[in-house]
């Protein structure tokens, strides 16, 4: 687990690196990227219970 003291010292230092003005470009682009992994991984899941089905009527 991240304690809050972590947290603390991981925004201060993406604040060193990319400044202030680039995170919120940087915080949506991630979203965006898991968003994405989501639905992806969501559809692979239910191809693989469309597949259990219909191997299940045979």
């Amino acid at each position: 687990m991240v304690g809050v003291g972590s947290m603390i010292v991981i925004v201060f230092v993406a604040l060193l690196i990319f400044g202030p003005k680039k995170l919120p470009e940087l915080g949506k682009a991630a979203g965006n990227t898991l968003r994405e992994f989501k639905n992806a991984t969501k559809g692979l899941a239910d191809d693989d219970e469309d597949v259990k089905k219909d191997s299940s009527k045979q």
